[in-house]
């Protein structure tokens, strides 16, 4: 039986995906709950330790930067490093420890150590060394038609974990006024829950094949023919997450906490929502994508969303604010499907893991000095500069992406090549694999 024909059966994938696709999805979605839940409680762990804005942005800096060092050191070395499924055991490995170790650490700087190396994500999205690691590995298991709908599943699925997750935040403290136990120990529980998050992520990904065996796997190599191509992407993806990282989720709980007074269990109600229209709007930008192109999706939906963040900071009550944070969350990610889709179509199969690596690093190195300002902002004045700065530079790198890369289309696009454009070097993608038979 064909890889196509059993995926048939599966309304999750696209018609033709190989099987495998879902343990990867699987796998993103246990992650992103943990992100989700984590997210949240961070500063909250943080400041019951006694740490103020400006230390709970550098450790969350520290989290991001570690990740972009991680992401940039497997990307420049994926075609040395071993094949198949190793590299996402060592990561799943490194999760583990890390919710292990983030409890036991009560001073600044073992934290610092334990956020620069360990996977904890302060923010909604995913920033970690798992997602070049496996953007490239189901990049390989879909033909081109096929792209964009299961990037739009796996962002779909990542978003309504990391919104449950987001939801179940308030747990720890309802648990503690239950039961009466400390609520710094139900929080320390919830450390050892992204743990085990982790643990059941390597057994998913325990049972990906072993590409090794596999003659149809497109082997990693380095970034030559598309050089140009990804470097330009990858300065602008920077812009869009440096101006990202000043409003990452645990910085926003922050400022609703300060601004307006909310209780954890009421922000992770809010937050649950803003994931669940951003998981909506996933499945929106495949539909438009396919009508007027990748590169129009990821401009004219991200630009008034980034209005509503401008606006935020200027609404009158909670409730105009709340209003226009949902309105943001239901545009300002059609881009991620459509931009990791984009990513893929323009360079050569064995770029891939290399691209990925080298679209997602910038972004986590940019991202990560955002916190630290957005930190000192927020400590220097209450009223949301922080918002208002992100969504100008986010609208600059609307305007220049789309001045930049509207002729550019990928291979599944009707049209003719630009001249010297990406459509010169792009590659249709090779079958799917079939999965390892028993």
């Amino acid at each position: 039986m064909t890889a196509g024909a059993r995926t048939g059966r599966f309304a999750l994938l696209p018609a033709g995906t190989a099987p495998e696709a879902g343990l990867l999805l699987g796998a993103r979605a246990l992650r992103a709950f943990g992100d989700g839940l984590i997210s949240l409680l961070l500063p909250v762990h943080l400041a019951r330790l006694g740490f103020g804005p400006v230390a709970i942005g550098a450790l969350a800096t520290a989290t991001l930067a570690g990740s972009a060092a991680l992401t940039l050191t497997v990307g420049l070395t994926a075609h040395r490093l071993p094949k198949g499924r190793t590299p996402l055991l060592g990561a799943a490995l490194l999760m583990v420890a890390t919710g292990l170790a983030f409890p036991l650490a009560w001073q600044f700087w073992p934290l610092m150590l334990i956020a620069f190396v360990g996977t904890i994500n302060p923010s909604s999205g995913d920033v970690s060394v798992f997602l070049p690691l496996e953007q490239a590995r189901l990049s390989e298991t879909v033909p081109n038609r096929g792209r964009t709908a299961l990037f739009a599943r796996y962002s779909l699925i990542g978003s309504l974990a990391a919104a449950v997750g987001s939801l179940c935040a308030g747990a720890p403290e309802l648990l503690a006024g239950a039961t009466g136990i400390d609520p710094s120990m139900a929080i320390d529980g919830a450390f050892l829950l992204y743990a085990l998050l982790g643990l059941a992520s390597l057994l998913l990904y325990r049972r990906l094949p072993d590409t090794r065996a596999d003659a149809l796997s497109v082997p990693a190599e380095p970034l030559r023919r598309s050089r140009g191509i990804v470097l330009r992407l990858a300065a602008l993806f920077s812009l869009d997450a440096f101006a990202g990282g000043l409003v990452v989720q645990s910085l926003l709980a922050l400022w609703l906490f300060e601004r307006f007074g909310l209780s954890l269990a009421t922000t992770g109600v809010i937050f649950f929502w803003t994931g669940v229209l951003s998981a909506v709007s996933y499945l929106v930008a495949e539909r438009i994508a396919a009508r007027i192109g990748l590169i129009n999706t990821m401009v004219f939906t991200h630009l008034p969303s980034n209005v509503c963040l401008v606006l935020v900071p200027f609404a009158p009550d909670l409730t105009t604010a709340i209003a226009l944070l949902l309105v943001r969350s239901l545009l300002s990610q059609m881009d991620v499907p459509t931009r990791t889709s984009y990513v893929m179509a323009v360079v050569t199969p064995g770029e891939r893991a290399v691209a990925a690596s080298m679209t997602a690093v910038p972004r986590s190195l940019a991202s990560a000095l955002g916190p630290l300002l957005a930190g000192q902002l927020l400590a220097v004045s209450g009223f949301g500069w922080p918002l208002v700065l992100a969504g100008g530079l986010k609208i600059v790198y609307d305007l220049t992406l789309l001045g930049m890369f509207r002729h550019v289309r990928p291979p599944e696009e009707a049209g003719p090549p630009s001249p010297g454009g990406v459509n010169d070097t792009a590659q249709a993608s090779p079958p799917p694999r079939r999965p390892s038979q028993a």
